[in-house]
């Protein structure tokens, strides 16, 4: 875990850029107070080094949502197009099934690296009102067992401005299909 810790300078670095996101697009967050948000990610280094994961792969993460409930404020990959985490199959089962041109890794291994949630296809939906997103790219999202089970998954892209949901084969990956992920802070 102490791998997992920005050093000062970073942590100071990544908040400037996290703060100006979230004043820049106010419509994502209605009614959050930045400096509440500050406080909870100051007091948490490993999600602060996981939203720099996101960012260190231009996924521009901004604040959604806030969970009453738990007290937590929900991040999301905000970038116009999938992260530059691309070219990955979908999870570890579906990269080892593969015999010929393996791609570097898998969505599901490479988000847990990160510390983060690949976003569920209601997450997907949900950041899609938000703004427009994945217009020439697409996103793996997480693919419920039964589909899974049968060696699928599944992924979601807005055309023709519509969001759509599409399956393909876990075992597929393509340089415009990256992932989406999720921190609660």
């Amino acid at each position: 875990m102490s791998q997992k810790k920005l050093t000062a300078e970073q942590s100071g670095e990544l908040l400037k850029v996290l703060k100006n996101r979230f004043e820049k697009n106010m419509n994502r967050h209605k009614d959050l107070n930045w400096e509440k948000i500050q406080l909870k990610l100051e007091a948490s280094p490993e999600k602060l080094w996981s939203l720099n994961e996101m960012e260190e792969t231009e996924g521009e993460p901004d604040v959604v949502n806030y969970d009453k409930k738990t007290d937590e404020y929900l991040f999301f990959d905000c970038s116009p197009e999938s992260p530059k985490r691309r070219s990955l199959c979908y999870d570890y089962q579906a990269w080892e099934a593969r015999k010929a041109n393996k791609p570097e890794s898998n969505a599901i291994d490479k988000a847990s690296e990160m510390g983060i949630e690949l976003l569920t296809e209601e997450q997907y939906r949900q950041l899609q009102e938000l703004g427009k997103f994945d217009l020439k790219t697409s996103s793996w999202v997480k693919t419920p067992a039964n589909i899974r089970e049968l060696g699928g998954a599944i992924f979601c892209d807005r055309r023709y401005n519509t969001v759509f949901m599409y399956h393909n084969g876990a075992d597929s990956y393509y340089a415009a299909r990256g992932f989406r992920g999720s921190l609660r802070v």
